[in-house]
């Protein structure tokens, strides 16, 4: 185009509803959007939620005894299939983005409920969903896997080798589905600026698995799109930023005001005491300060398995801690950003 001289575009004012926010759930409001683009970022911000996110799951599994999807296990109430559709529910955080293992191996006559608290994972791996049930063991029985854990994105199918119909390590392939994304759901309404009706209010709802958090996601979806649509720019972009400043900057602060949904309602002094204050018995609090575990912001950015992994520091040790978190309104693995911490107390700070 020739003109020099461009009208500037309405840019939306950001806000997450914090009363229902949680790690897998957010709803995103996004107002006054010119007419027509409710609909039109809507649904790309939803294709590419569903579709682009990655992740990770696991992709192939070795049962001991078993080399077939159709096998019985002796001692085992589920059967291989029953055991493989609860193991594509296993919820997986991948804290680096590469494969990796875990493995699991019960006995009957020590338990007889088996849960993905049970599975043993390389450090990199976090597992979610902790309390969901992989099978039911008999006094006698045994189960022994090894899971191979993949990342991708959108749905895979299983990669059986060509030609081969059972692996020669008994191996069982299984279909993945990568996306951390469990649903995305939009209404566009009208709204009015000033005298004008005819703007549109976006809401976007965001369910995850708990893999990755809804704001997570929303950054990811939003980071595919503007690259790709870059591609499609012939000539050098119109600054409608620039033109926009005046919205853009009310914008921006809507959107630093929820830079971390895991500091609302908390105390924010709290995370930055040192462990000495909490009044820790002598083992809990030695194993931490070994750990080089200094400020309560660093104890509650581990998760639960990562503080199992410090020396000497056990159940009894972890139950401690969770106690004293809990009477704070903290808890572990909140993922925290130390910035995002630091800019809620300069807000409150210039508040008073």
């Amino acid at each position: 185009m020739s003109k020099s001289v461009y009208k500037p575009l309405t840019l939306p004012t950001l806000g997450w509803d914090k009363k229902t926010m949680t790690s897998s759930f957010a709803k995103l409001v996004a107002q006054p959007l010119e007419s027509g683009f409710g609909i039109t970022l809507g649904n790309a911000l939803r294709r590419a939620m569903l579709g682009s996110i990655e992740g990770s799951a696991v992709t192939s599994v070795i049962i001991k005894g078993v080399n077939n999807e159709f096998a019985v296990i002796p001692g085992v109430i589920e059967d291989a299939m029953q055991l493989l559709l609860n193991i594509k529910q296993i919820v997986i955080k991948n804290k680096e983005n590469l494969p990796g293992i875990m493995k699991l191996s019960v006995a009957g006559a020590n338990k007889d409920v088996v849960t993905v608290g049970d599975i043993v994972a390389d450090e990199h791996l976090e597992l979610i969903n902790k309390d969901h049930v992989i099978a039911h063991l008999a006094k006698d029985g045994h189960l022994d896997i090894e899971f191979a854990v993949e990342s991708g994105r959108g749905y895979q199918v299983a990669k059986w080798p060509i030609g081969t119909a059972l692996a020669e390590d008994g191996r069982i392939y299984i279909d993945a589905m990568f996306s951390p994304v469990r649903n995305v759901a939009t209404v566009v309404e009208k709204t009015r600026v000033g005298k004008d009706i005819d703007y549109d209010k976006l809401t976007v709802e965001i369910t995850t698995s708990g893999a990755e958090t809804p704001v997570d996601v929303l950054n990811y979806a939003v980071s595919v799109l503007r690259t790709q649509l870059e591609n499609f720019l012939v000539d050098t972009e119109i600054p409608f930023n620039d033109i926009s400043a005046t919205v853009e900057e009310t914008t921006t602060v809507q959107v630093e005001e929820v830079e971390d949904a895991n500091l609302q309602d908390i105390v924010v002094e709290n995370l930055f005491k040192s462990i000495d204050e909490l009044e820790l018995s002598a083992r809990a609090h030695n194993c931490l300060v070994n750990a080089n575990i200094g400020r309560v912001l660093d104890l509650v950015n581990l998760s639960e398995d990562d503080s199992l992994k410090i020396k000497n520091f056990g159940k009894k040790s972890l139950d401690e801690v969770k106690e004293v978190l809990k009477t704070m309104g903290l808890r572990f693995g909140m993922h925290i950003k130390e910035e995002a911490a630091l800019n809620a107390l300069k807000r409150k700070a210039g508040s008073k």
